[in-house]
């Protein structure tokens, strides 16, 4: 049988890296990105649901298999928290917690077909939708720089509006390269949302193009190319859940270790 020729495989990729927008301004400056919003919200109400029920039917005794799955979470996240941060943890490890099972959640919407979401949305007239929020470079900038501004104030609060600003112009050379610390503490400061933003999203973004290629396979008009999607469907599949898992803790654990950082003084 002939396979699909290679404009085909192309303009399926595109198409499903196209992103459901609202254009706020008339010249496309200003844009919301839907697809990702619309699924990283759903995926947190689900999310805080999901705690909620089991919360208010939390028991003392020997607990169900949900209660016990939760509570392994928790004492998980929250032995994470205690390794890294020594003050109080009545904020960090809710936050914490939130970090780690909802980016978990965006990340695993990867594991759906790649064809599931956009064949539904586009039964209601919807062209372009993609599944998975964290391979938006906008979705996982937005989470980091949330995270930029938690370590701004708990900088503040930890060390006050002085002792921030001398920690900024005299660490760690001293008083006399003022400028050169500061520059040096911006950039530090600055490279913080970039490297949390970056790695998340090149990790499930390269995991999403995978899956599309391999997916690209099913129709490529062989049997034996058909087969090795499949496989490859599978295994990749399987392999990528340890990557979604890893990448949801490594955003948890440096939000931790960046607020755990705001509150050291040199």
């Amino acid at each position: 049988m002939a396979s699909e020729p290679q404009g085909g495989l192309t303009e399926y990729i595109q198409h499903h890296l196209t992103h459901l927008n609202f254009q706020v301004s008339p010249n496309g400056f200003w844009s919301f990105h839907l697809d990702s919003v619309s699924v990283s919200l759903a995926l947190g109400v689900i999310f805080c649901l999901w705690f909620w029920l089991y919360a208010r039917k939390a028991t003392a005794g020997v607990p169900g298999k949900g209660q016990a799955f939760l509570e392994i979470v928790l004492e998980f996240v929250d032995g994470q928290v205690k390794d890294v941060f020594h003050g109080d943890r009545r904020f960090l490890g809710p936050l914490a917690l939130t970090v780690f099972i909802w980016v978990f959640l965006m990340n695993a919407m990867d594991l759906l077909p790649v064809d599931l979401l956009p064949w539904i949305t586009e039964k209601f007239g919807v062209g372009h939708f993609r599944a998975v929020p964290t391979a938006d470079v906008n979705m996982t900038f937005a989470m980091s720089i949330t995270v930029l501004l938690l370590v701004i104030f708990y900088s503040f609060k930890a060390k006050g509006f002085g002792g921030y600003m001398h920690e900024l112009f005299t660490a760690p050379f001293g008083k006399w390269f003022a400028p050169f610390n500061f520059a040096l503490n911006l950039v530090e400061l600055v490279s913080k949302p970039v490297s949390l933003a970056m790695r998340l999203f090149g990790n499930m973004y390269a995991g999403e193009l995978v899956f599309m290629l391999i997916a690209g396979l099913f129709s490529a008009g062989s049997w034996l190319l058909f087969g090795m999607g499949v496989i490859g469907y599978t295994v990749w599949g399987i392999f990528h859940i340890l990557i979604i898992s890893i990448q949801a803790f490594i955003f948890m654990v440096l939000t931790i270790v960046y607020i755990s950082m705001a509150h050291d003084h040199h």
